[in-house]
């Protein structure tokens, strides 16, 4: 279809007939031509071509333009990928028209002070027609503001759409009628979630938000009911019994799907056996099965601040396929016999049935590392010991280290946040790190690099190359901090990016530069065209490690059990459908992660208005300069026109926001004093002003405001709790490890 719209578009306003359009298209078996009709009527009923005298076809808008989705940006304005692999068209706010975020246009393009622009003639496809937000009040009638900040537009709610929701409401709503760019879109009130500000409601919403699940269909918790322990004498026959070797599982504290375990003993020889073991979620879940459709449509698990939304129900992942100890357990293994330099002399995969003989905590595996005395001391030592050699190969080979810390929030009983601090990953996570992306690299060879025969269709996690683009700012950031980025391309790279980091590791503007680097590198995702791994520097790398949280690790457990028994090569374009969907709903997941966090950091600084904060600036944009605040890791937004004394501007290729008059200059990883001068709740955003200037509003007049001091909280300290002394941890369940 889109290479019959592109001949009819080539055509301009002459137009062309669906036999010169066969001919142009190759098409000459006239047993074929209905391939032509097909796509003339689907292109008319989309509206994307018009019949014209003596049976012509045109394209709407002639032949200047394009189809692509379009990105709305925080101030309005859009950007059109076109998929062609050429520039992005920049969109003018007042040029978006009836366009929403994501969606399909057709555009019309001009070349616009030398880049290329456009505005929008058509939507093709709304992806999506449901939003989530808040109702309020507004000249006696009701409006929905939209959580989503790409969504510039409220929505008019009429009154016989309002389906009982009242002002202050969290609603989702569905996309009425709208034929009119200047006026409000239509919005009809389809389920009311609840009081906006409310905790519970606002995760839920974010859930609603991103189109991610709140709760599990009847069937689905019905069809779990009935599963029963697969740990039988007859399955047991079956498998490799490793029931007898010391296990360990090592997890944060409150974590309740424990899907992976390691095993260790001394060989005759000498050598050491590792074993990885795998829930095996497989065993199960069978496909086409209830259970397997609602996993296969989750593909994820989905980590908020202060919960869990699992993948799979609770009985399978909190209970059946969590590999509690002191149970016995159905796993997926693979067993590695390496020697006291961690060098690789044999390896077996196949299903097992195991027995954990001890749940560790990290902090209680980092206690044993530090020097602590413990039944289980030699093998959390010996794997220590081995991951050390692990990791050091793999960064010399050209690994990245570029792992961040995750924000924590500590909570009151009502989810309100008393403070917000770091989780330092330690050696402890590096262990449980290192073995996993063993057993991932090496299943990944296994399939893709086999020793007879021919590769088989798999599912694998691939990560492309950096854009040098993104790599050149990098430069400059650090440059301006007095430090060095190599210029190194291909395998190079990494070394020169491990060297920065190295070089900054313990310094205030560690956690900025790091944040940039990890903008520079692509996005991992799964796919049945193996390019390799390039942050990990694996040619052969996949996920088989979380099948209770990843519908991926799933679809690698039944392949490989598939070839292990000599089955026939999987269909390549179902697995491919599978690849292109997990990759989806892990970025959705990834998003309502970062907006129930920006929520809480809204809301933590919310309680601080008026106060001032030391912070970096940690984002140049063409409306404003994000800041980080220490302490805290909250960000913030200076507008620009809020900025006294001058008018600034964003100069995208010196990357710093410029005073025309002044020379006045802000670029990354300056640091800045900050006053809270407000806090969007409904948008999750908070504004900040320099402290101690005046502040341009929006009628052009100077408000000086009032600046409160506030000590940031030490690097590394956590805040306390309550007077009353409550307050609950931000997370429950297992996360992370997403290379």
């Amino acid at each position: 279809m889109q290479d019959a719209l592109a001949a009819i578009r080539q055509s301009g306003s002459a137009g062309i007939t669906s036999q010169q359009l066969a001919l142009q298209l190759g098409i000459k078996d006239k047993d074929l031509r209905y391939l032509i009709f097909d796509a003339i009527d689907l292109l008319l009923d989309d509206g994307r071509i018009e019949s014209g005298k003596k049976g012509r076809y045109t394209a709407v808008g002639g032949r200047d333009t394009v189809e692509g989705s379009i990105d709305i940006i925080s101030s309005g304005a859009g950007y059109v990928r076109l998929g062609d692999g050429g520039p992005d068209v920049y969109v003018q706010d007042r040029h978006v028209g009836l366009a929403m975020h994501g969606d399909r246009v057709l555009i019309k393009t001009d070349g616009g002070g030398g880049r290329v622009e456009g505005r929008v003639v058509q939507v093709l496809e709304r992806r999506r027609t449901e939003f989530v937000g808040t109702i309020h009040q507004r000249d006696g009638r009701l409006i929905m503001v939209a959580d989503d900040q790409r969504v510039q537009r409220p929505f008019a709610i009429a009154p016989n759409d309002v389906n009982g929701a009242k002002d202050g409401d969290k609603v989702i709503i569905e996309l009425g009628e709208w034929k009119d760019a200047r006026a409000m879109p239509r919005g009809r009130v389809t389920r009311i979630l609840g009081k906006a500000g409310v905790h519970n409601v606002e995760m839920h919403a974010i859930l609603a938000e991103f189109g991610l699940p709140l709760e599990f269909p009847e069937s689905v918790l019905k069809a779990s009911k009935e599963i029963r322990n697969g740990v039988t004498k007859a399955e047991i026959a079956n498998r490799r019994d490793v029931r007898h070797i010391p296990t360990l599982t090592i997890d944060p504290d409150d974590a309740k799907d424990l899907d992976d375990a390691l095993s260790v003993r001394r060989l005759e020889n000498g050598n050491w056996e590792i074993g990885v073991h795998i829930a095996d979620v497989s065993h199960y879940v069978t496909p086409g099965s209830v259970l397997d459709i609602e996993a296969a449509s989750r593909a994820t698990s989905v980590y908020l601040v202060d919960r869990v939304v699992p993948m799979l129900p609770e009985k399978l992942s909190n209970d059946l396929c969590s590999l509690h100890s002191g149970t016995d357990k159905l796993s997926f293994s693979a067993v590695f016999e390496l020697d006291d330099q961690a060098r690789l002399h044999s390896e077996w995969f196949g299903r097992t049935v195991m027995h954990s003989h001890r749940r560790f905590a990290y902090a209680e595996a980092q206690a044993i590392i530090d020097g602590a005395e413990d039944e289980f001391k030699n093998e959390v030592l010996l794997l220590h010991h081995l991951a050390k050699i692990l990791r050091k190969e793999r960064i010399s080979n050209g690994a990245l280290e570029i792992g961040g810390n995750e924000v924590k929030f500590k909570l009151d009983d009502d989810g309100k946040p008393l403070g917000v601090y770091e989780k330092v990953m330690g050696p402890a996570n590096w262990l449980i790190e290192e073995f996993m992306l063993l057993a991932n690299k090496r299943v990944a060879a296994l399939v893709g690099k086999p020793k007879h025969g021919k590769a088989m269709p798999f599912v694998y996690r691939i990560h492309d190359l950096p854009d040098p683009e993104k790599v050149d700012q990098l430069r400059s950031l650090a440059k301006s901090f007095g430090y060095r980025l190599a210029y190194a391309d291909g395998p190079d790279l990494p070394q020169a990016i491990n060297q920065l980091l190295k070089d900054v590791q313990g310094k205030e503007e560690e956690n900025i530069i790091k944040q940039v680097a990890i903008r520079s590198m692509s996005k991992a995702i799964y796919s049945t065209e193996n390019i390799g791994h390039y942050g990990l520097a694996f040619e052969h790398y996949t996920h088989f490690t979380s099948p209770i949280r990843r519908y991926p690790d799933l679809l690698v457990h039944r392949a490989v059990a598939h070839y292990l028994a000599g089955g026939k090569a999987l269909d390549r374009g179902e697995l491919e459908l599978s690849c292109s969907h997990s990759s989806q709903m892990e970025k959705q997941a990834s998003d309502a992660e970062r907006a129930s966090i920006k929520y809480k950091q809204a809301e933590f600084l919310e309680a601080r208005i008026g106060q001032t904060f030391e912070g970096i600036i940690s984002g140049l944009t063409s409306w404003g300069i994000y800041v980080e605040l220490r302490g805290n890791k909250c960000e913030g937004l200076i507008g620009l026109r809020s900025i006294p004394g001058d008018v600034f501007r964003f100069d995208k290729e010196r990357y710093a926001v410029i005073g025309q008059r002044t020379g006045r200059k802000f670029t990354l990883g300056d640091e800045l004093e900050v006053t809270v001068h407000a806090v969007d709740m409904d948008r999750r955003t908070t504004d900040l002003v320099l402290a101690g200037e005046p502040l341009v509003t929006s009628s052009g007049k100077f408000e000086r405001r009032p600046s409160k001091p506030y000590k940031s909280v030490p690097k590394g300290t956590k805040p306390k709790a309550s007077k009353n002394g409550k307050g609950k941890s931000a997370k429950k369940g297992k996360k992370g490890r997403r290379r």
